[in-house]
């Protein structure tokens, strides 16, 4: 079976990185520590004008933002 990190938006900061809105993985555990992984570089990397969280749906990871999203297109 595979999870998934699903990007819910890609703003325009994700778009800049060139991030794929979803990503596969055949262990649960390593799409969670990917998850992790892609939330922390989000919170630290990106223009800080929103905030993101990390909602576990159906064996998949979603990373949804908080809040509107304030970064120029």
């Amino acid at each position: 079976m595979e999870h998934h990190v699903v990007i819910e938006k890609l703003c325009s900061c994700a778009k800049k990185e060139g991030l794929s809105q979803i990503t596969s993985y055949e262990a649960k555990e390593t799409a969670n520590e990917a998850a992790l992984a892609q939330l922390a570089s989000m919170q630290g990397s990106f223009c800080g004008k929103h905030q993101f969280q990390l909602v576990e749906v159906d064996d998949n990871y979603v990373i949804g933002m908080v809040g509107g999203c304030g970064c120029k297109g």
